[in-house]
């Protein structure tokens, strides 16, 4: 190891006491008063993965997030689509409650009750068979990869490819960048995982086309989010079901996105009448708690013990959250609601592109995207946040809505004005 060129003091690395934590802290202190009067930004304790505004997040409700400095910001990104029933709503909060003093995580070797609950009320609402638990949509897709791949060890030994599409995303562990069509990601940390291809998203022929003898799955998000909430044509999901059957291959959905209410229907999937051999589900499962989950059809259910296992992995804490937002959103009237509030939602944008200020706009529910008529969505997104609104720029020319499900028209109309003011300013 070589040694620091710094000319900062400091103690050699032995347990600390009181006096020697004094020292460091006002050691620290120094540091960043020394920062603060340069100009230069102290170094972050955190990873640089992503691009930051200074501004501190302390506290949120409903549509609402509020900084340090006590600034209120209308939140239409809601942690990419993750709070569902929006920022503390009392369901999660209370139940939170409740369950931390009753159990936490006993081991996944055991069986706990919310566990079992939100199981059996998933399998009851998707029609499938089994589920098993984890903790990101990362994990839900490796769990789906995994059970398909052992499906056909079972049943098409010579098969071990899957086709996904072109700006396709699963997640960022390195077997779902693979699965992933992101541009660059195949480089990214090389050597990629083999066992993907890509073809375009929305093109049956290009898919059939690629699904050969060699094949095992098919596996796709039913609208491509991160790739700017890009919609496939009507029937495109019913025509891959019928295409896996024909070539018997399994159909695997990636709804950690769409899945549990976004699209204004429980499974984006429902929206084709179709039922996926394995779905997986993420995001607004939790409603702001990290837990995701992978459903599979009974011919898929093939796991034995050994073949898959997690940590925290359907701990009764994650759980009894999950089923609280699920019983919450499940219903009729709430999924009524989510439709409703899309077509305001959809109607404003109209608006906005009747004014020329976008060129398009697309979505299902409550995810939504705009097109702007040029590659300046970085500065409105900056501009929004300075005027109290946070939305995501997906792409250089798209900006992505993601609101609570329970998003009120006076919010969406608050949005909306923000944005008008925002996109009449220069690129």
């Amino acid at each position: 190891m070589t040694k620091s060129s710094s000319k900062t003091n400091t103690l050699p690395a032995t347990a600390a006491t009181p006096a020697t934590q004094t020292v460091r802290a006002a050691q620290t202190s120094s540091v960043v008063s020394e920062s603060a009067l340069s100009g230069t930004p102290a170094p972050s304790p955190l990873m640089r993965i992503t691009e930051r505004p200074e501004i501190v997040m302390e506290r949120g409700q409903g549509s609402w997030l509020w900084d340090s400095n006590g600034k209120r910001y209308l939140d239409f990104i809601q942690g990419w689509a993750v709070n569902s029933l929006g920022h503390c709503p009392a369901e999660i909060v209370d139940t939170l409650i409740t369950q931390s003093s009753r159990l936490i995580t006993p081991s996944p070797a055991l069986h706990n009750k919310p566990q079992l609950e939100l199981a059996s009320r998933l399998v009851e609402l998707s029609g499938l068979h089994q589920v098993h638990f984890s903790n990101s949509g990362s994990e839900a897709n490796e769990v789906a990869v995994k059970l398909a791949r052992k499906w056909g060890q079972q049943h098409k030994p010579d098969a071990r490819h899957i086709v996904t599409t072109v700006n396709g995303f699963h997640g960022r562990t390195l077997a779902m960048m693979s699965a992933s069509g992101k541009a660059g990601w195949d480089q990214l940390f090389a050597p990629s995982m083999p066992g993907f291809s890509k073809v375009p998203f929305g093109d049956i022929e290009a898919m059939k086309a690629a699904v050969d003898e060699k094949t095992l799955a098919i596996m796709l998000e039913p609208i491509q989010g991160e790739a700017g909430v890009i919609t496939p044509p009507a029937g495109y999901l019913a025509q891959l079901r019928d295409l896996a059957d024909e070539r018997n291959v399994l159909l695997i959905l990636d709804e950690v996105q769409t899945g549990v209410g976004r699209t204004g229907a429980l499974f984006a999937f429902e929206h084709e009448a179709i039922t996926p051999d394995i779905v997986s589900l993420g995001k607004g499962l939790g409603g702001g708690v990290p837990i995701s989950a992978t459903l599979a059809a009974k011919h898929v259910c093939c796991f034995e013990p050994g073949d898959q296992g997690g940590t925290f992995n359907g701990n009764p804490l994650m759980t009894a959250v999950a089923s609280a937002v699920v019983s919450r959103i499940a219903s009729a009237d709430f999924l009524h609601q989510v439709q409703q509030r899309a077509e305001t939602l959809q109607q404003a944008m109209k608006k906005l592109q009747s004014e020329g200020l976008i060129t398009s706009s697309r979505g299902r529910g409550l995810l939504w995207a705009m097109d702007l008529p040029g590659n300046h969505a970085v500065s409105t997104q900056a501009a929004a946040l300075e005027e109290g609104l946070l939305v995501n720029a997906a792409r250089p020319a798209t900006i992505r809505l993601m609101p609570s499900l329970l998003v009120t028209d006076s919010e969406i109309a608050l949005s909306m004005d923000i944005l008008h003011r925002c996109l009449q300013q220069p690129g």
